[in-house]
């Protein structure tokens, strides 16, 4: 799923936040538990990780907020056209700080990130949503300048909603947005599942059944969509 928004959700980092440091990938797998699958997937999918930029009170003249000290940004060269999502959640988990990636694979570029937040229940831990991606976008893509923010936990905000695949409804939060992109993607599987079986069934009743209750779903997906 692609974002509602018509520009590519690239945006040009400033020169002065630039860091441009690589990170080891057993660096990052030191600080998380994880299975046999995942590190396989750092080796055979995964290529260099970099620090590529650091948006802080000192390179991007805003101010911090308790939950957003600062903001990272990793590059991540891949190996393959595709990257195992939980190995976008080994390295959140790693790295103590609201993060945004771009995943480069050849001459593509595609911007990923997930709301990540201090934990209310566990200190010193974060806790991550699911990770939202803009579209592959040449590398040369002109990018579009920072948006305007008051301080770093609204330029964070606004740069996740450039990634979301449905705009905001007027004055909503974003974790309400969240919250219903979820259920609009909840009722999107529905609605295929049920038109998926409405195919397969031969019998009418059951046809006219599972009919009402794609109907059902569809008017609930297209209400949450709005």
């Amino acid at each position: 799923m692609t974002p509602a928004h018509d520009r590519p959700p690239l945006h040009a980092w400033p020169a002065r936040a630039a860091v441009g440091r690589a990170v080891a990938k057993s660096k990052v797998l030191a600080h998380v538990r994880t299975g046999a699958a995942v590190r396989q997937a750092f080796t055979s999918q995964l290529g260099q990780i970099v620090w590529s930029h650091k948006l802080a009170p000192e390179t991007v003249q805003l101010p911090a907020t308790a939950h957003v000290p600062e903001i990272e940004v990793f590059q991540l060269e891949l190996k393959t056209p595709t990257l195992d999502a939980e190995v976008l959640r080994c390295i959140d988990r790693a790295i103590p700080f609201p993060t945004l990636f771009e995943l480069h694979h050849g001459t593509r570029v595609q911007a990923v990130a997930a709301w990540k937040r201090p934990s209310a229940a566990v200190a010193g831990a974060w806790v991550c949503s699911e990770h939202h991606a803009g579209p592959w976008c040449d590398a040369d893509t002109v990018r579009r300048p920072l948006p305007l923010a008051l301080d770093l936990a609204s330029l964070y905000e606004q740069l996740l909603r450039t990634l979301l695949p449905l705009p905001a409804r007027l004055h909503e939060p974003l974790e309400d947005q969240l919250e219903r992109i979820a259920q609009w993607r909840s009722a999107d599987a529905a609605e295929r599942q049920l038109a998926s079986r409405l195919a397969r069934e031969r019998q009418f009743n059951r046809k006219v059944e599972i009919n009402a209750q794609l109907r059902s779903a569809r008017a609930l997906r297209d209400t949450l969509a709005h």
